[in-house]
Formats: C-alpha cells, sequence, structure tokens
C-alpha cells in the first residue's frame, strides 16, 4: 500500500514538476521605439492574408506594467514570481489583440504578458521574447520559473513572455471541469477490444463537445498563424523595430511560423528542442515514438550500467524494459491504488513515464515511480501524470491541456478513422513497443473536434530572414534530433544554422552545456552567429 512518505514526495514533485514543465504601485507606460543594432525596416503587413497594417489603437496601445500577481489556476498557480538575481522585478500586464485577423477592427480579446527590464539599460538591445512550447504552456507563469538560467540575458534585453491566445489569461480555453478531467485522463488511450475504442472515442467526443461548449466563439482563432500575428504586434507595442525570440519546444514551430509570415521582422532568434515543421501528425507521433524509445533505451542502458545500484530488476536494456512493459500490462488488467485516494491507470503510468525523460534529473523519479508501483505504490508515477497534465496537489487543473489540444487540433487538419489508425498502429508498436500504441491511439484526438484545421505542416520558409539558431539536442525525446536539419532545410538557405548538442533531456541551453550556452549568448548578446554544423557535447 501506498506509504505515507511516498504521497509527501508525489505532491511536491507536482508542485515542482508543473512549474518546471510545462510551465502595481507605479503604473508606466511602454517607452518608445528603439533601434535595433542590425537594422532593418520592419514590415506590419501580413503577407498571409494581405492585410493593411492594423489600425494605431492597436499598434500604439500603450501597455499599464504592474507588479505581478501569483499565477491564476488556468496559469498552474503557486506563488508570485520572486525578483530574478540582481534585482529585476516582474511586471504584469495586458494587451489587445483582434480576435479575428481578417476582421481587425473587430472584437478583440486581451493577451497576458510579462516582462524584467534589462539590467543594464545602456546596453539595452530590446526585447527578447519567449515561447517554451505546449501548445499551451504559459508563458507568464513559466519564464518567472526557469529565469535563473536567462540571467545573463537580461543584462542586454528585457525579458518577455506571454500567455497565447487560447492559454492562462489570454481568453483561455475552457473544456471540463476538474472532476470530469479526472476521468479523462484515467481513459484507457490504448484500448483493446471495440468496448475499449467506444469508450475511448465517446471520452474524446464529450470533452470536444465541453470544449466547444465552455470557450465561446474563441476556439476557431487560437491556432499558431494567430499566435504569430499577436507576437508582431507585441514587437511593434514593446518598441522593437525587429523581434528577437528565443522558441522552445513548440516555441521553434511558433517562432518558425512568426519568420514565414514576417522574414524582415526577425531579430536574433534561437530555435531549441526543434519540432520538425516537415511532418503530419502521423509522422510527428511516429517520430515521438522513436524519440520517446530512445529516452527509455538510454533511461535502462544507465540503470544497468549502475548495477545493483539501480533499483530496478535487469542486467540488460532488454530486460529492465520488459520489466516496465510488465508493469504496464498489470496496470492495463487492474490499476493500483496511491496515497492520495486515487488510483494510477496504465494510461497515467505511460504518462508518468514520457513524463520522466523529459530531462536526465528527474530519471531518479522515473526509477523510484516505477520501483514504487512494482511493489503496489502508484504515487509517485500518478504525481508524474499529474504534472504532465497540469493537475496540483489540490486536484486542480490548469488549462494547459485543454489549450494543447485547441491549438493542436486548429493547427492541423488531419483527422483520422479507427480504421486508419489500426492499420498504422503496427509501425508505431515496432517503433516502440512502450509508447507506440499510446502514440498511435493519439491519431483520433482531432477527429470528432468541432474547428477545422489549417494545414498538414506548417510553412516556414523565410527567405530574406537574418540567421536563426537552430538546436538540436541527439537525446531529445519529445523534438526528435532530425527536426533540427528539417527546419534549417525548410527555413531556406541562409537562414537556419544547426548545432547539435550531443546529450539527453528535451532541449539544450538549459542543460549543462556550457558550449550550447556559450553559443546562444554570444549570439543574442554579441550578434555572433556560431559556425553552422557546431557540436557540443
Amino acid at each position: 500500500m501506498p506509504t505515507t512518505a511516498s504521497a509527501v514526495r508525489a505532491a511536491a514533485l507536482v508542485a515542482s514538476l508543473s512549474v518546471l514543465l510545462a510551465a502595481g504601485c507605479a503604473e508606466s507606460g511602454e517607452t518608445g521605439k528603439r533601434k535595433d543594432p542590425a537594422g532593418g525596416k520592419a514590415s506590419t503587413v501580413s503577407p498571409e492574408t494581405g492585410a493593411s497594417p492594423l489600425g494605431k489603437k492597436l499598434t500604439e496601445q500603450k501597455l499599464t506594467w504592474k507588479p505581478c500577481p501569483a499565477p491564476s489556476e488556468a496559469e498552474g498557480g503557486g506563488p508570485a514570481p520572486a525578483p530574478l538575481p540582481g534585482g529585476s522585478e516582474w511586471e504584469c500586464s495586458f494587451m489587445d489583440a483582434p480576435l479575428d485577423y481578417a476582421d481587425p477592427g473587430g472584437k478583440t480579446i486581451e493577451l497576458a504578458l510579462i516582462r524584467a527590464k534589462a539590467t543594464r539599460e545602456a546596453d539595452r538591445i530590446g526585447s527578447l521574447v519567449f515561447n517554451f512550447g505546449g501548445p499551451g504552456g504559459s508563458g507568464v507563469a513559466t519564464l518567472p520559473a526557469a529565469a535563473t538560467d536567462y540571467v545573463a540575458l537580461n543584462t542586454r534585453y528585457d525579458l518577455v513572455s506571454f500567455d497565447p491566445r487560447g492559454v492562462g489569461r489570454s481568453a483561455g480555453v475552457v473544456c471540463e471541469d476538474d472532476k470530469q478531467l479526472d476521468a479523462f485522463y484515467a481513459l484507457d488511450a490504448t484500448p483493446d477490444d471495440d468496448a475499449e475504442i467506444t469508450a475511448y472515442q465517446k471520452g474524446l467526443k464529450s470533452y470536444a463537445t465541453a470544449c466547444k461548449k465552455n470557450s465561446g466563439d474563441a476556439l476557431p482563432h487560437v491556432g499558431t498563424l494567430n499566435a504569430a500575428r499577436d507576437m508582431d504586434l507585441m514587437r511593434q507595442v514593446l518598441g522593437d523595430d525587429t523581434l528577437h525570440y528565443f522558441g522552445v519546444s513548440y516555441g521553434t514551430e511558433l517562432g518558425g511560423v512568426y519568420a514565414h509570415l514576417f522574414p524582415k521582422n526577425v531579430g536574433r532568434a534561437v530555435f531549441d528542442a526543434v519540432v520538425d515543421p516537415t511532418k503530419d501528425s502521423e509522422q510527428s507521433s511516429l517520430g515521438q515514438a522513436k524519440g520517446f524509445q530512445l529516452a527509455l533505451d538510454n533511461f535502462a542502458r544507465d540503470c544497468v550500467d549502475r548495477g545493483d545500484e539501480c533499483l530496478l530488476p535487469g542486467t540488460t536494456v532488454e530486460e529492465v524494459e520488459a520489466g516496465i512493459i510488465g508493469l504496464l500490462d498489470r496496470l492495463d488488467r487492474q490499476p493500483i491504488p496511491t496515497g492520495s485516494g486515487r488510483e494510477l491507470t496504465q494510461t497515467q503510468a505511460l504518462n508518468g513515464i514520457a513524463q520522466s525523460l523529459y530531462s536526465q534529473e528527474f530519471w531518479e523519479y522515473l526509477e523510484a515511480g516505477v520501483s514504487e508501483a512494482d511493489g503496489g505504490d502508484g504515487s509517485l508515477l500518478l504525481a508524474l501524470s499529474d504534472a504532465m497534465t497540469g493537475r496540483n496537489a489540490n486536484g486542480q487543473y490548469s488549462n494547459s491541456g485543454a489549450a494543447f489540444n485547441a491549438i493542436s487540433c486548429v493547427d492541423s487538419k488531419d483527422r483520422y478513422s479507427v480504421a486508419q489508425t489500426k492499420a498504422e498502429l503496427p509501425a508505431f508498436h515496432e517503433a516502440s513497443p512502450v509508447f507506440g500504441d499510446y502514440l498511435g491511439w493519439g491519431m483520433i484526438s482531432c477527429t470528432d473536434w468541432p474547428v477545422p484545421g489549417t494545414w498538414s505542416h506548417p510553412d516556414v520558409s523565410a527567405p530574406g530572414a537574418p540567421p536563426i539558431v537552430v538546436i538540436g539536442n541527439t537525446g531529445d525525446p519529445a523534438t526528435p534530433y532530425e527536426g533540427a536539419k528539417a527546419m534549417v532545410d525548410a527555413l531556406g538557405p541562409g537562414v537556419g544554422v544547426e548545432v547539435t548538442y550531443r546529450g539527453q533531456g528535451h532541449g539544450a541551453y538549459n542543460a549543462t552545456s556550457t558550449c550550447v550556452k556559450g553559443a546562444v549568448d554570444a549570439y543574442l548578446l554579441e550578434g555572433r552567429v556560431p559556425a553552422a554544423g557546431t557540436v557540443c557535447q
């Protein structure tokens, strides 16, 4: 049975991982425009729509910055952000943006922003806008939580992030309530027979219906194209001639779409943990199956190398993974209890295992979680699953899951039938005996979505854009390494500059590589573009 110590550790883990992953007194108007050192004239015309520049009411709006409150429940909760080392205080504001860029004079929505002003005003370059991925992650909550990694960049940049439309405080998508979401995330997402398939389809359809009912007229407008347009409006409102940008994971796709729409407006940009922009939904899911399997292989190899120190049985990678597969099979037949009174299902265990592979620092939790689940205590794996789905220890969900589904399904026009999915399952299972079926069945998650999709994959070609540093991690589970080369090729000649990190986890800049950090900082702070093909350990 679950132990008290395990339950306490699980609750603490939810609180920490929910922030990491994922993630006033005097009002002040934004100052006037500052010239970007790289020069270049920015454009405010969207080539995708051919629309006229947005009216001055939007482009010249003055932001009111105030001390930041604690993140909202939709943003994941937690304490108000503490000042950065060096004294930079966090300020928050809201920016008006068109609900529908085809009708820029019509209804507007508020987008939540956060910033920490540059500490060396005399050397200030401009704003550095972050998107940490998802889609669906709250930048307002994540940037302060991760900002100690960006202190050097804060010397010359205002560090800025935002809740993209549909996320957190920015017209956040609302689907099911907390109790309904507990049931939704406990669904068997690897159905084995017709009855389980029907139950899974019914759950997905009910979820989509709730999203349509509870999200109003914002649901069709939360896609990546509009988020990219929001960033260009943000650039103008912040007073920057070009957009300096740091995109992580899905943030690289958003950055690529921005570069395609506004190539002349791109400043210094970095893409880390790169989404392959050339793949459709099925290909992306299959790539993730291979990526997570590779990360699990690396985890199992580390376990074997440590011998008796590892809590999991097995003297080979295959034996360690066979033990994990055996646990998942048992959970498919019978969930196990946890310290919270909830049960751990097979689907939640898969979530928890995948969550722990995002960073090598979490491998110890995976090892302990699997070991404890083998002994009948599912607390740690459930905590890891909760971190992935945005559930806190009090049972409240952020809107990250709802936003993820809404943005993904508005972006992708791929709609797969059960028959199509079944036909592809063997390829998924071959790619990963652990994650294959789970990611394969995920292909039907947008099938009953009430809003049509936009593309099979985004156009990120950006002729005329300045160099964009594109970092691929050879051990990345969620955005496999090959995506970096695909992004470089898709951006076009003379734009993407590839840097390789030979490491583990999702992303490279926040890992332990001084090589990666040095190359990125030199580019963003001094404009020194790294040599194409740079390899870091």
